[in-house]
């Protein structure tokens, strides 16, 4: 297990400085910057903006820190005596990514820390919805399987999977919030502000683990120890909760992982239908506002996720089916 983890934890950090490094100088490569504007800027005052922003730095130097001095001389060489000792490297290798181009006076953890909190309490309650409903659906479709509630789960799978989820959410607000009032309409701060957006966020990976279910669950009910368990006399429903559900959850395990990571970065439609000051919104607006340092902390931050939810489901194939070795290869 150590060997496992230290191994993927190595990769773990070639991963993020290679989409770091990549990132960073994509961005710089794309037409346009962070203060081109529809008005012409005289070129002094742009001089002055990128000054503050350390844009006139030298791109690497910009890579290894954004904010405080490099102290370089005129030649590029670093300094030497007093200013040599008060030299400071920070930047995206430290986790420092700076202040944001367009929301003044907020650094760009500053935004992630504001916004992140909320974005993976919506995670939360959305994939809590996922695997309540998904799992369920899977099973009971497995275990009916040719009947007409296996029929009906696998059309409503499928039109979860087709629907976006703005269509969703507009006809749950008209059906809960208007016509049946329970929950309210936008905002943020109550368990009945998350239950919403929650529902209509993940109802789209509740269609996907529950057709990922009923396919481990088909798979899992035909094998021998399965026919061995029921000839033994086990109760139908001890049969499949302590024996075939653990290899059953396996694909959806597997899908778990990214879908984690993206759900809990959250999503900009529903984030935007019901107002809430999530991730989502700074995600898009940083691409569409050419803003550097809030695009690389965001996408830095969800390579990080992906990574760290894929570790957690590699160990936790352990757990669900011991015949499963972890390798570090």
């Amino acid at each position: 297990m150590i060997r496992f983890l230290a191994h993927r934890f190595m990769w773990f950090v070639i991963t993020l400085f290679v989409v770091t490094f990549v990132s960073f100088f994509l961005m710089r490569l794309a037409p346009g910057d962070p203060f081109d504007t529809e008005k012409e800027i005289d070129p002094a005052i742009k001089a002055n903006i990128e000054a503050k922003y350390h844009m006139d730095w030298p791109e690497w130097k910009q890579f290894l820190q954004y904010t405080g001095p490099l102290n370089l001389d005129e030649k590029g060489m670093f300094g030497s005596g007093e200013e040599a000792g008060s030299q400071k490297f920070g930047g995206v290798l430290t986790g420092d990514f700076g202040p944001s181009f367009k929301y003044k006076d907020f650094t760009v953890n500053d935004i992630i820390g504001q916004s992140l909190p909320i974005s993976m309490l919506l995670g939360v309650v959305a994939m809590a919805w996922a695997l309540a409903l998904g799992v369920s659906a899977g099973i009971a479709s497995a275990l009916r399987r040719g009947s007409g509630l296996d029929l009906t789960m696998r059309l409503a799978a499928t039109a979860g999977i087709a629907l976006p989820n703005f269509v969703i959410a507009g006809f749950l607000i008209i059906l809960f919030v208007f016509l049946v009032p329970l929950f309210p309409v936008a905002g943020w701060g109550s368990i009945k502000h998350m239950m919403l957006p929650g529902f209509c966020l993940g109802l789209v990976y509740a269609a996907y683990i529950a057709r990922l279910t009923r396919t481990g669950m088909l798979e899992v009910l035909s094998q021998d120890h399965i026919r061995t368990a029921h000839a033994k006399g086990l109760a139908p429903g001890t049969v499949v909760m302590r024996h075939a559900l653990k290899g059953g959850l396996l694909p959806v395990i597997s899908y778990l992982g990214p879908a984690t990571a993206g759900i809990l970065t959250g999503s900009l439609v529903i984030e935007r239908i019901f107002h809430i000051p999530g991730m989502g919104s700074h995600f898009v607006n940083s691409a569409l506002n050419r803003d550097y340092t809030l695009a690389l902390g965001v996408t830095i931050l969800f390579t990080a996720l992906v990574s760290t939810f894929n570790i957690l489901v590699d160990m936790a194939y352990t757990m669900l089916d011991p015949r499963i070795e972890l390798e570090d290869q």
